[in-house]
């Protein structure tokens, strides 16, 4: 194969991520129909067709697909290399992509993040924020981060974050007509604010724990959110219980806008972790940004 084929290759790997010519010429910051032709002329030297084009879309032949699988393992270690060049730099360089949920990203990435940047002006870090799972591999982010309880098998993980609490939240005014509830059985009785979860689409149902005791509730009410800031705003005007992060509320908890209830039902849990493949090496730029995240109680 010519060596000006390689770059070919590369373009047919950012069409097939795409599934456009438009998006994927954007982001190789070349024009759409020089791609096009790229395209053509591979294809025309393979003697194969690798995508199916439409009007709406573009999508890779059965050719295509086999073509993307033994390209994407071998450019993906060429990116290694080149990214592990950079050790022979007086400073580390290149991207990180990082997903994360907003709660994560707020308290632990965003602080180390914003610290980084300033000392490391030669790496760019890219965060994506879903508070759903999300398949780092098949999305190629270099790493996500999400509660211990939820990590990925085949994965190493590091700790980022301290241990984390629930609170179960609601305003005086809800609380002076409705009662406080004394145990979480008493939830049935309460207007509830629900969460859905992103991923799969159900309600979260509230998780309790006392004295070894674990006790899941599933709860009613007229309002249902995927994002905690609007939970916290429903409680603050009275709707009713809300469910959240108790590092998500100190203010209002401090200056009295909400109240906390079933406290001692909410014991520490572990915190945020830092996933990435266990068998990709990470760059000089991924392990800097890896050791500024760690843990250290």
């Amino acid at each position: 194969m010519r060596r000006e084929e390689l770059g070919s290759l590369a373009m047919f790997l950012a069409v097939a991520d795409e599934r456009s010519f438009t998006r994927a010429a954007a982001k190789l910051g070349i024009s759409q129909s020089a791609l096009s032709h790229s395209m053509r002329r591979l294809e025309a030297r393979l003697g194969l067709r690798l995508l199916t084009r439409t009007t709406r879309s573009v999508a890779p032949t059965e050719a295509g697909e086999r073509l993307i699988e033994t390209l994407r393992p071998a450019l993906d270690e060429i990116d290694l290399k080149l990214a592990s060049l950079t050790e022979l730099r007086e400073r580390p360089a290149g991207t990180v992509r990082v997903t994360a949920s907003r709660h994560a990203v707020r308290t632990v990435l965003w602080p180390v993040v914003d610290r980084l940047l300033a000392a490391h002006p030669d790496i760019n870090i890219e965060v994506n924020v879903e508070n759903g799972l999300t398949d780092i591999v098949a999305e190629r982010f270099d790493a996500g981060i999400r509660l211990g309880e939820r990590l990925e098998k085949d994965m190493i993980a590091v700790r980022v974050g301290p241990m984390l609490r629930l609170a179960a939240i609601g305003a005086p005014s809800y609380f002076a007509e409705h009662g406080m509830p004394g145990t979480p059985d008493d939830l049935g009785q309460h207007r509830c604010i629900n969460m859905r979860w992103v991923s799969s689409g159900g309600l979260y149902a509230w998780e309790f724990d006392k004295d070894g005791r674990a006790l899941n509730v599933k709860v009613d009410g007229q309002l249902v959110f995927n994002d905690s800031d609007f939970i916290i705003e429903a409680a603050v005007a009275g709707h009713g219980i809300g469910f959240v992060m108790a590092d998500h509320v100190p203010q209002q908890l401090a200056d009295g806008t909400l109240l906390r209830v079933l406290e001692d039902w909410c014991e520490p849990f572990d915190g945020y972790y830092l996933y990435y493949p266990s068998r990709r090496q990470p760059s000089p730029a991924f392990s800097l940004v890896l050791e500024a995240l760690r843990y250290r109680d």
